[in-house]
């Protein structure tokens, strides 16, 4: 006879093994948690006005689980499970206030959670100027807004608030996008006659709307989580939204990932009233505005090339000072405080009519 344990006895080993490591990790996390309250204490003794959460020093802590990580769960996912403990952590500090684009259940909801973790205090707004007002007014710590789409462009009403706004950038966030066509539990799908959604997720999904819901009515709203809530109680009508919204209003998926394209994605922006240190790998967003003459946009574009900062984004926006002025939105790698883009600012403040800083913001880790 083998003195090998045959198959149940290894698997109860197993779970014995697990539940060892469990208690370990259990151990460990409270441990964790103990550290933060005491840094909270330790905060407040020097500032009694003390921020807490610091987008520089969560960034490098991502990153350096991420390069340590040797599988078999992936980088991004381990990320993910300290993002969590980190938040649960803060919250022993100092829960954070963070205003997003409401109702509850959308887009810009899951993006907060992606950044802040579930230990945050959700704060839905009704609009993008309702998310920087309460931040600007101190009612909440942060705020989460779309900037933009990889299949629809820059959202707009971002840009335009940013532009009477003193508050600053500390954080991004990049979410895949996949929208699901659900409704009510008792409506029958077959006769849906009309379709609620955000105008950018109809955009998004207008290939897939035309072949399956080609004589529905398409009705634009304020949010997909508008819309989820809109067809709770309504019939003959569905609604384009993510799965966080059809947990929140109950709701039956009856196509998944309709999306147009398949690597549709959103930036979102984190905002709020102080300036983040250098994380060792960050972006700046400006704002500058053109002298009005010939060759005032080459001249501002040439510093990027001729220091080889790598430009991410460029924009244009009407101004609103002047008649056919603009003003244009840049987003490059590198923090204010480095060197070489120490010396870009110089060059480009000696060509544009004015340059505001929106800020210097770790670049998104997961």
């Amino acid at each position: 006879m083998s003195d090998k344990p045959n198959n149940t006895q290894a698997l109860l080993n197993l779970r014995d093994e697990i539940d060892g490591i469990d208690k370990q990790i259990h151990t460990l996390l409270n441990q964790r948690a103990t550290c933060a309250q005491k840094v909270a204490e330790a905060k407040l003794q020097d500032d009694p006005n003390a921020i807490f959460y610091r987008p520089e020093r969560e960034a490098q802590v991502l990153r350096k689980i991420q390069e340590r990580n040797q599988g078999p769960l992936a980088d991004e996912d381990v990320a993910r499970l300290f993002r969590q403990i980190m938040s649960a952590c803060l919250s022993l500090e100092k829960s954070q206030k963070v205003a997003f684009l409401g109702p509850e259940g959308t887009f810009c909801q899951s993006a907060a959670i992606k950044h802040f973790g579930d230990w945050m205090q959700s704060m839905p707004m009704t609009t993008i100027d309702e998310v920087f007002r309460e931040v600007e007014a101190g009612a909440c710590e942060y705020g989460v807004v779309p900037v933009e789409n990889s299949t629809e462009g820059v959202i707009n009403y971002t840009l335009d608030s940013f532009l009477n706004s003193n508050l600053k950038i500390s954080g991004e966030v990049e979410l895949r996008i996949h929208h699901n066509l659900m409704t009510a539990k008792t409506n029958d799908p077959k006769n849906i006659t009309r379709i609620y959604s955000h105008q950018q997720s109809l955009a998004q999904c207008r290939k897939w709307l035309d072949a399956k819901y080609p004589n529905a009515e398409r009705v634009a709203v304020n949010s997909n989580a508008e819309a989820a809530k809109r067809v709770m109680s309504e019939w003959n009508s569905a609604a384009i939204a993510g799965e966080m919204a059809a947990e929140q209003y109950d709701l039956l998926i009856l196509n998944d990932k309709i999306e147009d394209k398949p690597d549709n994605s959103t930036r979102f922006l984190v905002i709020g009233r102080s300036e983040v240190q250098t994380s060792g790998k960050d972006k700046t967003s400006l704002i500058i505005s053109m002298k009005n003459q010939p060759g005032a946009l080459f001249n501002i574009l040439k510093p990027f090339k001729d220091l080889k900062v790598d430009l991410t984004r460029v924009e244009t926006r009407p101004s609103s000072s002047s008649t056919w002025a603009y003003v244009f939105f840049i987003d490059f790698l590198g923090h204010l405080e480095d060197e070489n883009i120490q010396k870009l600012m110089q060059q480009i403040k000696q060509t544009a009519a004015d340059v505001k800083v929106l800020g210097s913001y770790p670049v998104a880790v997961i």
